[in-house]
């Protein structure tokens, strides 16, 4: 299986060229074209009635796709935003990635949502996607991509809107991104992901919100 980002840095595409009898999963409609000895299955992405209803209510796809090469054959996928593409290695890790982030991978990695209901309404926590194991990862993001490497107990603070991903050994806490409520609603910033290293984390220079706030004022009507 060979993988080839494409096209990027704004309207990146993924190719991937399967030998026959490889499989690969993506997220669902993910898929721009494909070779005809390429088959399409749809597969849920929860374990159990519990795992469909956490990816649901985390915002994520209940169903996902798996493509199988009958004969050599190629996909190409493509985000549902304009940005870029990010390629993880995984090698018996666990990445957390920002719900809605993955877009495809191979099939020896396990997908699991991470968060609650109450915990996000309480401002403690975020609904992320666990991605665990051995292979290839790439998720989707809104804009480039910024790597940022922390030390032991170095802090960085990130806008929940920017972040892309980062490893299990990076902890976080949420909190408001300034001091008080006046200033956190004058700056028109709102919660932030405090990370303490050590580890890695990915950060996207834009935010779908943001955009989803704009362009909701120059609906009609408002």
């Amino acid at each position: 299986m060979e993988f080839r980002l494409e096209n990027g840095t704004v309207f990146a595409t993924l190719k991937v060229l399967l030998k026959a009898g490889e499989q690969f999963k993506a997220e669902a409609g993910a898929m721009v074209s494909m070779t005809p000895g390429i088959e399409l299955e749809a597969k849920t992405t929860g374990k159990g009635l519990g795992g469909l209803l956490k990816a649901a209510v985390g915002g994520e796809s209940i169903f996902g796709s798996l493509f199988t090469a009958n004969n050599d054959g190629e996909v190409i996928l493509a985000p549902p935003v304009p940005g870029d593409i990010l390629q993880v290695e995984l090698n018996g890790q666990t990445l957390f990635a920002e719900g809605g982030s993955y877009l495809a991978g191979t099939t020896s990695l396990e997908l699991s949502t991470k968060g609650s209901l109450k915990g996000f309404l309480a401002g403690e926590g975020l609904f992320l996607q666990k991605i665990s194991g051995s292979g290839t990862v790439f998720l989707s993001t809104y804009g480039a991509v910024i790597p940022k490497v922390l030390a032991p107990g170095e802090k960085y603070i990130v806008d929940t809107g920017h972040i892309v991903a980062f490893e299990e050994s990076v902890n976080y806490a949420i909190r408001k991104a300034a001091a008080g409520l006046f200033s956190t609603f004058a700056s028109g910033e709102g919660l932030a992901a405090e990370f303490t290293g050590p580890g890695k984390i990915w950060i996207q220079t834009r935010n779908f919100s943001v955009l989803a706030h704009m362009l909701q004022k120059l609906m009609p009507g408002r």
